[in-house]
């Protein structure tokens, strides 16, 4: 297993560190752009490579908002999160890159339980932020050529055991999957944002429904993620995630009237539409719509306790394996 530890500058060192290799390495901007975008369909590029997905998977040790366990012990939520993530997968054959952020030499232990050496990257960072991490997911899954269908992750995410590959088969089924979410998220069906037409198909022993944002957990490919990079970096420039799906998705934009709207009723919603045309406008303008796939019932939900997806008794499933977790511990 390779291990590497990154900041900011262009160095590099690499040492032993008993029988591992660590390599602390240092940059300044993207990683060097040296991959021909491939070309083919894209059913076809993910039947021939080495993995059935990559994953760039973040990870800090703070506990950010109310989740709905270990509320004061993120090693103990990481854990959680991680495990469950890991039996969702089911026989995919996954490699994943692991940032872990300022994170104690604990958290690599978690990763290296759940999976095997050669099929895990694990890279040090030191408060690189959220910015710097998603960036590095970016500049890891773009140069990776080990999978075509590629999954940013972060680690406070609860999934279903058995499920993910449902989200694979449906990318691989459908040319216009160009997105899919885990996540049904609680906001579609409270916030105005969301009130718009979608389409809805039905694959597998789900429906699955377009939506026009999400989180920062999402599945793609390499390609489109290729065709959409320049739209994914503004996020580091200071634009919101929800901004970022806007501009790919192309809802609410055009309307002046949601705009005048969203000023009384809701100032951050107006901000949203603001940031989009601020840091996006020439995809706005010029580029093509991209559509963003949701599965009902969700497959995973976030684990804050005040944005729970619907249709599952989230509470239930997530206090059980938080059971058995202290179990384990005490044992």
């Amino acid at each position: 297993m390779l291990t590497l530890r990154t900041s900011f500058e262009i160095k590099h060192e690499i040492r032993e560190e008993g029988h591992q290799h660590v390599i602390e390495m240092h940059y300044e901007g993207n990683l060097p752009d040296v991959l021909e975008e491939n070309e083919a369909i894209q059913g076809k590029q993910m039947n021939t490579k080495q993995y059935d997905l990559a994953v760039a998977y973040r990870i800090y040790p703070g506990v950010s908002k109310t989740p709905v366990v270990f509320r004061d012990n993120k090693y103990k939520l990481s854990e959680l999160c991680l495990k469950s993530f890991r039996a969702s997968l089911g026989d995919l054959k996954v490699k994943v890159w692991v940032l872990l952020d300022n994170c104690p030499q604990e958290y690599q232990e978690l990763f290296k339980r759940q999976f095997e050496a050669q099929d895990l990257e694990l890279i040090l960072l030191k408060k690189t932020g959220n910015f710097g991490t998603f960036n590095m997911q970016l500049d890891i899954l773009l140069s990776q050529d080990v999978s075509e269908a590629v999954y940013f992750a972060e680690d406070d995410y609860y999934y279903l055991p058995g499920q993910f590959p449902q989200m694979v088969q449906f990318l691989k089924a459908h040319n216009d999957a160009h997105f899919v979410t885990p996540y049904d998220h609680a906001d579609y069906y409270t916030l105005d944002l969301h009130n718009h037409h979608n389409f809805i198909r039905a694959f597998g022993n789900r429906h699955w429904r377009t939506a026009n944002s999400t989180c920062l957990t999402f599945l793609t490919t390499k390609s489109v993620l290729r065709k959409t990079e320049k739209v994914f970096r503004t996020y580091a420039k200071n634009n919101f995630d929800a901004s970022i799906w806007l501009s790919l998705t192309k809802y609410k934009l055009f309307n002046p009237i949601t705009f005048v709207k969203f000023v009384f009723r809701d100032i951050l919603l107006f901000k949203i539409l603001v940031k989009a045309w601020l840091y996006c406008w020439k995809h706005i303008l010029f580029a093509r719509r991209w559509k963003l796939w949701v599965p009902l019932p969700s497959i995973a939900t976030a684990v804050d306790s005040s944005i729970l997806a619907p249709s599952y008794d989230w509470q239930s499933l997530i206090m059980n394996d938080a059971k058995e977790i202290d179990k384990a511990k005490k044992a």
